[in-house]
């Protein structure tokens, strides 16, 4: 008979003591990332965006998980990211602010094709596309859409030129009926594409922002949105134009249309925005016609958010200004590729953005514009 080996109580010790060691190896790990500020790290975490006290965290740990008072949206995000110190915070700005005194704007932009088999959204930046004694205007428009890519490609290249002539026809920019040029614009622009037999069940929906020394201009037709991230707080400068939106409703009702529930509200079951650029087998219950808003620019700006719905159906105004305002003050930084590229945080704010977008379950077409406005207005 064999006699039982002597060694396995020491094996068995040494698995007891496996844990211990693992303990220590992580408290170690730990210490080394604090002393490091983290600032110099990238890796890939598992995220939840989180809102606490008015900010955006990463997923807390389990005894911040007991703590109440924080409100969660739901969903888990893949992202990868770098986490800079919150102390360095002030002294980055102090350096962004410093590299745009010229008044040179920043921006950034991306489009993701999301789980669709085409890609149907453009976007369209135009910095100085039209000139007066007063000063540049830039122009900035996100385009999305619906049953074929035709009309949003023929907005982004024929738009701004129709703006811009409005803009330099003009003689008296104070005296100017921003609302009447847009309306103006926008019919032009549908007419056009009118004009085009072969897209006569293609549309866009489309959200236009005009940048001006003085004012900030947005023009919205359909569910994009523009949103502006003013001393700490988002401002809707659009409105969605959803079917179900009361008036939007009722216009549709009164003009002898039906919105009816097919896989959501939708005018005649067909289409899920009340307005667009196109779509004239449904007039006159859709329509081309911009809402315009005008904003006095203000020291507080900080930037604006323009995009399609692909970003708005997952995400709040809110959540989006909090994501941009940390990449911006480089607080959240993007990795692609385990490289950090910290040129332009516009184009990282837009980029990320989009990434928690389709992380939380979007699944349409996604386009993002984001522009800096700090150090710009004189």
């Amino acid at each position: 008979m064999k006699k039982p080996k002597h060694h396995s109580s020491s094996a068995n010790a040494d698995r007891r003591v496996e844990p211990d060691s693992g303990e220590f190896v992580a408290k170690m790990k730990n210490g080394r990332q604090r002393r490091l500020k983290i600032k110099q790290m990238k890796y890939t975490c598992q995220a939840k965006i989180r809102i606490r006290n008015g900010t955006v965290g990463v997923s807390p740990t389990p005894a911040e998980d007991r703590e109440g008072g924080s409100r969660e949206i739901h969903e888990r995000v893949e992202i990868s990211l770098s986490l800079a110190a919150a102390s360095s915070s002030s002294e980055e700005e102090e350096r962004s602010l410093s590299e745009k005194s010229d008044g040179v704007l920043s921006y950034g932009s991306t489009s993701v094709i999301g789980s669709r088999k085409e890609m149907e959204d453009a976007v369209s930046a135009e910095i100085g596309f039209a000139a007066k004694e007063r000063g540049k205007y830039d122009f900035f428009a996100v385009y999305d859409g619906h049953g074929g890519a035709q009309v949003a490609e023929a907005c982004r290249k024929r738009l701004h030129r129709l703006v811009a002539e409005e803009v330099e026809r003009s003689e008296s920019p104070v005296e100017w009926d921003w609302q009447g040029v847009m309306e103006g614009c926008f019919r032009k622009m549908d007419s056009e594409v009118a004009g085009n037999a072969a897209v006569r069940t293609v549309g866009s929906t489309a959200v236009v922002a005009v940048i001006a020394a003085e004012e900030l201009v947005v023009a919205n037709c359909g569910d994009c949105r523009a949103v502006l991230g003013r001393g700490g707080e988002a401002v809707d400068l659009s409105s969605d134009h959803k079917p179900d939106r009361p008036d939007e409703l009722m216009r549709i009702e009164e003009a002898g249309g039906r919105v009816i529930n097919w896989n959501g509200q939708r005018v005649l079951g067909v289409l899920a925005t009340s307005r667009s650029i196109g779509d004239q087998y449904l007039r006159p219950y859709v329509i081309s016609k911009p809402e315009v808003t005008v904003t006095k620019r203000s020291s507080k700006d900080e930037f604006v958010i323009l995009a399609s719905d692909g970003l708005w159906d997952v995400m709040s105004s809110e959540v989006a200004c909090q994501v941009v305002r940390k990449c911006l003050n480089g607080q959240i930084r993007r990795v692609c590729n385990g490289v950090g590229n910290h040129e332009n945080r516009a184009a990282e704010a837009a980029s990320l953005l989009a990434e928690i977008a389709l992380a939380k379950g979007s699944k349409d077409n996604t386009s993002v514009i984001v522009v800096e406005l700090r150090g710009t207005v004189t």
